[in-house]
């Protein structure tokens, strides 16, 4: 099972920036969580592959959209109006249980992981 992250890269605050987790079989959950320097991973955003539930962090909500692309079986971030906050290293996870909304953001809920990509928010 190999997840696989990709997207990342410089971008000047305000800008936006997609990110895609590849992934080589459907899971039923998939999330982001990202790792800013000096910083515990956090939880980005969370969707069951159906799309029935969504969660996103306070962060970034209304600025983040999680969601599915079918036509390379992958999972997206949309990212718009970045600031220097949002510098870290983004991993997708999945797993193989439908997560209810509270359980989303539970690194321990996720079985499988990215290998991250890099995003940075600067002038």
């Amino acid at each position: 099972v190999q997840l696989q992250a990709s997207g990342g890269g410089l971008v000047h605050p305000g800008g936006s920036l997609r990110l895609s987790c590849t992934v080589s079989r459907t899971f039923t959950t998939y999330a982001w969580f990202r790792k800013a320097p000096g910083k515990e991973r956090e939880f980005v955003a969370g969707r069951r592959w159906s799309g029935s539930t969504t969660r996103y962090a306070d962060s970034v909500k209304a600025r983040f959209t999680i969601s599915r692309d079918n036509a390379n079986n992958a999972i997206t971030l949309q990212m718009n109006s970045l600031t220097p906050e949002d510098t870290a290293v983004y991993y997708c996870a999945a797993s193989s249980r439908g997560l209810i909304w509270s359980s989303m953001a539970r690194e321990s809920e996720y079985d499988y992981w990215g290998q991250g990509t890099l995003v940075t928010v600067s002038s």
